[in-house]
């Protein structure tokens, strides 16, 4: 018996230094007064010129800085402002009003942009159109700061040559590795109260993130994940609750059930390991962004953990020196309206690029009208960017040219996919383990001998491969 016991290893969850860095999403001592949105829009111009002026030296230092109202025919030089773009399609809410409207299309486009969309640079002097094959309007959305190199046509265009987006910005650096296996989980779009909603399936996932399911191999991998991070859409509860200002006494249940369902499921996972939850677009929070944490009495046990932590959407956390942003996928999504590309990592890669978490706000996306800030600023390239809600998982490794280096990572709808994303947190760009979990296989862990793991490993990466090739657990 004695030699049994010993025989046991006695697994203890790792722990990480964690640093919450929500403050600059937080709305605390802003005060409303009817406020537009030009405030914002000039900060970002104000922020991103400094940023561009100190690189234009190096790109086309023989050319003069010159404002839209300063711009002479014929005369090459550059300008820097914020491109708005001209969509027909774009929907407006006075075409609701019209009364020349047009008949409401049956089915709605995936999103507007067309061939007759052009760019316009404006800042605080004037604007002008755009000219030129050099920038494709299909390639860029309104509230974009960039710098133009051109001159001004005989029709009063500006005939761009060239262009210069700000780049990566700089990025504090990595953490030397600790050779210590650290995770981090992400999942996002569980939708408790929907039809979609799997109860097994979520619950496959709290045993296996809990250390409750599988051999000591995989309770060993479990013990290592030191923070699970849940990216918005937890939730879902039905708009018509929400239409009339009261509700039946007959439906206070369905309003109440999801919350309390996910409050049950998420106080077994902070009983085990520290939990982070951000709001999403199906949340009962602020529509606009940032989204503020979801109230802590929504969660009656959950909340009496020291280890759950309602956060804000953008969220920013720093983990043993690791720095991670992420959304829950609005600003992806409203890119994907507005703009083209080949996939959702490439809106990803343009906004950091862009260095903008959300440049489509507050135009075509909600955000609270600030004054004399823009949050969603990227001043410090992150070291993991990650998206939630999206449709699958996607990652790649996106490189600076001054060595920055990120891992941009697209987690799937878990209520879509069943699958969850695990992050090698002392290595996330060499990427020794970047794994999605999937809930086929997490079904079968408590029998699966080693061999047949590994088996059905190999069958998942050629699924889940990695766009940038790098292996997978």
């Amino acid at each position: 018996m004695a030699d049994s016991e010993m025989g046991e290893a006695t697994l203890e969850r790792k722990l990480a230094v964690y640093r919450n860095l929500d403050d600059r999403f937080v709305i605390r001592e802003e005060k409303y007064k009817g406020q537009q949105f030009s405030h914002i829009y000039f900060m970002r111009l104000h922020h991103m010129r400094s940023q561009l002026q100190s690189l234009i030296p190096k790109w086309k230092p023989h050319l003069p800085v010159n404002t839209v109202l300063g711009l002479e025919e014929g005369k090459e030089c550059i300008i820097v402002g914020t491109l708005y773009k001209h969509m027909k399609l774009k929907p407006s809410i006075l075409d609701e009003y019209s009364k020349e409207r047009s008949a409401v299309p049956l089915v709605k486009p995936h999103n507007f942009i067309s061939t007759d969309d052009h760019l316009i640079l404006e800042d605080e002097s004037g604007r002008v159109k755009l000219a030129g094959p050099m920038l494709a309007p299909s390639s860029f959305v309104t509230g974009i700061v960039i710098a133009v190199h051109g001159k001004e046509t005989s029709e009063g265009d500006f005939f761009v040559e060239d262009f210069l987006e700000a780049g990566l910005a700089p990025q504090v650096d990595r953490p030397l590795d600790s050779r210590e296996d650290k995770f981090v989980a992400f999942v996002s779009g569980l939708s408790v109260g929907t039809n979609a909603f799997n109860p097994l399936q979520f619950q496959l996932l709290v045993d296996h993130v809990t250390g409750h399911l599988g051999d000591e191999n995989e309770q060993r991998i479990s013990s290592q994940i030191v923070r699970l991070v849940i990216a918005g859409n937890s939730m879902h509860i039905s708009h018509g609750f929400f239409s009339c200002q009261t509700v039946a006494p007959k439906d206070h249940a369905k309003l109440t059930e999801p919350i309390r369902e996910l409050d049950i499921f998420l106080t077994q996972l902070v009983a085990a390991l520290p939990v982070d939850i951000m709001p999403g677009c199906n949340d009962p929070a602020n529509y606009s962004l940032p989204q503020q944490p979801l109230h802590r009495c929504l969660f009656a046990g959950a909340s009496a953990y020291n280890t759950f932590m309602s956060c804000t959407n953008p969220h920013h956390f720093e983990l043993d020196n690791v720095q991670f942003v992420g959304t829950s996928g609005q600003n992806i999504d409203d890119l994907y309206k507005y703009s083209d590309a080949k996939d959702k990592i490439e809106f990803m890669e343009r906004t950091l690029r862009w260095r903008h978490l959300a440049p489509t706000a507050p135009n075509t996306l909600g955000c609270y009208p600030y004054v004399d800030k823009d949050p969603f600023l990227i001043e410090s390239c992150p070291h993991v960017y990650f998206v939630g809600n999206q449709e699958k998982y996607e990652t790649c490794l996106l490189q600076g040219p001054d060595k920055q280096l990120v891992r941009l990572i697209s987690i799937p709808r878990f209520c879509e996919t069943g699958v969850a994303v695990m992050v090698h947190k002392q290595t996330p760009l060499s990427l020794n383990f970047f794994s999605p979990v999937s809930l086929f296989l997490l079904f079968y862990l408590c029998s699966l001998t080693l061999e047949t793991w590994n088996a059905m490993r190999s069958v998942s990466q050629q699924i889940c491969k990695c766009d940038c090739g790098y292996p997978m657990l």
